[in-house]
């Protein structure tokens, strides 16, 4: 099985930080966050189609052509045109097999991954206080998911969307418009799919997102609580 990892963002909601490196090898108790992206994948992830973009070159010569037994694919996106696009131009790697999505530079938990891959489609979720940051999820009585929107001003539940993401050749099949900033975002097709083919949205254990440098050292705290040596 492949999986995608999304690692081509310039980080700019966490400089100073990323002024020299991307976001994805910043450090969390002194290892990257891409290295904790990989030894999430489940053992049957076999191939890594790792797409880059920002200071790119760094993280090719961290992780070379294999890293932690997986063999890996590098996909350049030379533009900063959003996460629709960037699964777009992986698309010639994947043929019509199901795949993993997720991102370079939150921490994930393996075990998240593999009740994700129970459904043929699947998106993994997780509940906040805001959900006015993320992308919301809405899902019915069965978790099946209704409908996806980005950042809302007045979200429609609590369920946002972590990044895991389990999906196959359909999701291709839909349009993700061009919005304002130049990016095309994955929520849209996302949405679409949702609509016409059953998507399970599966409650997440341990997600940790990064989004600004304060968030790092949450992230140690929250580490070093689950290995107990805080």
């Amino acid at each position: 099985m492949k999986a995608v990892i999304l690692a081509a963002g310039e980080g700019i909601r966490m400089l100073p930080l990323t002024e020299n490196k991307p976001k994805p090898l910043l450090e969390v108790l002194g290892k990257p966050l891409l290295q904790y992206s990989f030894e999430a994948l489940p053992d049957v992830v076999d191939e890594v189609i790792l797409l880059v973009g920002y200071l790119g070159d760094q993280i090719r010569d961290y992780c070379g052509n294999e890293f932690l037994g997986r063999k890996i694919r590098y996909v350049e996106q030379k533009e900063k045109r959003g996460t629709a696009h960037g699964l777009w131009i992986c698309r010639e790697f994947l043929g019509n097999e199901r795949f993993l999505t997720y991102y370079a530079d939150d921490i994930q938990q393996k075990d998240d991954l593999k009740a994700c891959l129970k459904y043929p489609l699947a998106i993994s979720v997780s509940t906040v206080s805001d959900p006015r940051k993320f992308g919301v999820v809405s899902v019915d009585k069965n978790m099946r998911v209704l409908d996806l929107v980005e950042k809302p001003e007045i979200p429609p539940s609590n369920f946002v969307s972590t990044g895991i993401k389990v999906l196959d050749e359909r999701i291709f099949k839909y349009f993700s418009p061009h919005r304002e900033n130049g990016e095309h975002y994955i929520t849209d097709p996302l949405r679409g799919l949702a609509h016409d083919c059953e998507m399970i949205a599966v409650p997440a254990s341990h997600w940790i997102p990064i989004g600004y440098p304060e968030d790092l050292k949450k992230a140690e705290i929250l580490l070093g609580k689950r290995a107990g040596i805080r």
